[in-house]
């Protein structure tokens, strides 16, 4: 495993474990790396130290059992649910159209086709073409274990 101290292009700066340097460099390359708080797919390595391993130390054994350590505060964890329950939400009130998803919102906002909720797969072009003709898009957010 290594841990690569990573930001992204608005400057959030974050920390991440990959099972190895090339495990990386395949995951940032399909843009599977994303910035845990703006979600930005454009994420690069930043400087980090390196470990320094010391003397071997004698280690004391506490009786106490260990405690829990957080990984997300309160505040991250309840945006993270929230964007799991907008998830659920646009998910239960659509339908999935999959890659027509830009065939058939231009059809439906020209009225060739009936009005209807849907979600599905756009490229960027498609997006931008569609943005341009005045068809009103927006991304679906992403949720939160799909970096995972």
């Amino acid at each position: 495993m290594i841990k690569y101290a990573l930001a992204c292009d608005q400057g959030h700066e974050f920390e991440s474990w990959f099972p190895s340097a090339a495990a990386y460099d395949a995951q940032a390359r399909r843009g599977l790396v994303a910035c845990p708080q703006c979600s930005s797919n454009r994420v690069a390595k930043a400087i980090m130290a390196p470990a320094v391993i010391g003397a071997a130390r004698p280690r004391t054994v506490s009786a106490e059992a260990p405690t829990e350590v957080a990984l997300l505060d309160r505040k991250q964890r309840a945006l993270r649910e929230a964007v799991r329950a907008l998830r659920r939400e646009i998910e239960t009130k659509t339908a999935d159209v999959g890659v027509k998803f830009a065939e058939l919102a231009r059809s439906m906002h020209a009225g060739e086709t009936p009005e209807r909720a849907i979600r599905g797969q756009a490229t960027g072009a498609e997006v931008e073409a569609l943005l341009e003709e005045g068809v009103g898009v927006l991304p679906m957010p992403t949720a939160p274990d799909d970096f995972n």
